[in-house]
């Protein structure tokens, strides 16, 4: 097969948004994007709850949010096509963390590095919530910091296919097969093995596999912290709207939103292994779980499970953080990998970024040098304490 300057492994909203980029800082490189799951049926571009907040505790995931949002907001001038009109549903009535009195301390402190990184959040006593949020009951609780402006959600997989169609209108080729091998030296990849047989010479790689991001980087002899780890969100309906609802994190770990006249709602898993089957744990919704959203919010004591799906975290295991850049010593295969849970949201900016430093030798428009490979190696984690589920 012919030569290509860029191989990209994984057409995922990563992949996407990675060849846009790079198709669109410099035209007429030729990018192609391998993937075995053209329907993306398994792609957790396609199962996200695909929601953006600002509301993190490393300044450096609240700069790609920020971009991701403005890039949200100005997507269909971006990624429109005469046959393909962009249409993201955006959304934002904002994030709201509760707190109960021992976790009050960590919310503060969380709002002091969000609002150094010009994030719009407020800190809101229970009284205040009381008069903003009426459905809410907050007796247990001590403080809550809700995002003003900024933060809400959007239709994910519209916009995954909206960097795809626009990349391949671009010239990004893709290619309906799986990755099985690379050749590399010590010292850089020379190309990929293709399961149809075929070896694809490249210049440099993209690691964008997602949840299977693992596997690909050993088929270089390199470690990545990254698995495969199951979410479930249960679609539920109430018979009393929740006026002005945001996208709501209780203390004991569950989030709620809603989604046109349902809402979802997903929790920390009960079962935490790697790999598990791509099919709803019925065991996370139960008598407990139902209790405590009845108790949040009293409407929800009526709750109807109407149906669920699950999806992948790309978890990185290591801090859950994402991994952007190059390996330091296979200086062609780059990395943009381990978003744990908040992919979609920066998908726009990590893309931007990867492009940049692929061509320009680092990335100019976000700095993300602190999310590079490098801490991987002299293990220096990077720790994100604002994971939701």
């Amino acid at each position: 097969m012919s030569h290509a300057d860029v191989v990209i492994v994984g057409s995922g909203v990563m992949g996407a948004a990675t060849a846009y980029w790079l198709t669109r800082l410099q035209p007429g490189l030729t990018v192609t994007l391998v993937e075995s799951d053209t329907r993306y049926d398994k792609a957790s571009s396609s199962l996200s709850a695909s929601s953006i907040r600002q509301q993190f505790t490393c300044p450096v995931n609240i700069r790609l949010s920020q971009y991701g949002i403005a890039f949200l907001r100005e997507a269909e001038q971006h990624l429109s096509l005469p046959d393909h009109p962009v249409a993201l549903g955006l959304q934002e009535p904002g994030y709201l963390f509760l707190a109960q009195p021992e976790q009050e301390a960590a919310l503060q402190t969380a709002h002091q590095i969000q609002k150094q990184a010009g994030a719009d959040v407020a800190l809101l006593g229970p009284e205040a919530l009381r008069q903003r949020f009426p459905w809410l009951n907050v007796d247990d609780v001590a403080l809550g910091s809700l995002g003003l402006s900024g933060e809400g959600w959007f239709d994910g997989p519209a916009l995954h296919q909206a960097f795809l169609k626009k990349a391949l209108a671009q010239g990004v080729q893709r290619l309906h097969d799986r990755v099985v091998g690379l050749d590399h030296s010590a010292t850089q990849i020379n190309a990929v093995r293709l399961a149809s047989g075929g070896t694809l010479p490249c210049g440099q790689l993209v690691n964008a596999a997602g949840p299977w991001a693992g596997a690909v980087a050993a088929m270089a002899g390199v470690q990545l912290p990254v698995e495969a780890t199951r979410r479930t969100v249960f679609v539920l309906s109430c018979p009393e709207p929740l006026a002005h609802c945001p996208l709501l994190i209780d203390p004991t770990g569950w989030w709620l939103r809603p989604e046109g006249r349902f809402f979802i709602s997903g929790a920390e898993p009960l079962h935490t292994q790697a790999d598990l089957p791509l099919e709803p744990d019925w065991s996370e919704w139960n008598d407990n779980q139902w209790a405590s959203l009845a108790h949040r919010i009293p409407a929800l004591a009526a709750l109807r499970v109407e149906r669920a799906w699950a999806g992948y975290y790309e978890m990185n295991t290591f801090d859950h953080n994402a991994v952007i850049g190059p390996h330091p010593e296979l200086g062609n295969l780059n990395f943009i990998n381990g978003f744990s849970g908040h992919g979609m949201q920066h998908a726009a900016g990590a893309g931007l970024a990867l492009a940049e430093w692929m061509l320009l030798g680092q990335a100019q428009t976000i700095d993300v040098q602190e999310l590079g490979f490098e801490r991987l190696v002299h293990n220096r984690p990077l720790r994100e304490l604002a994971v939701i589920g």
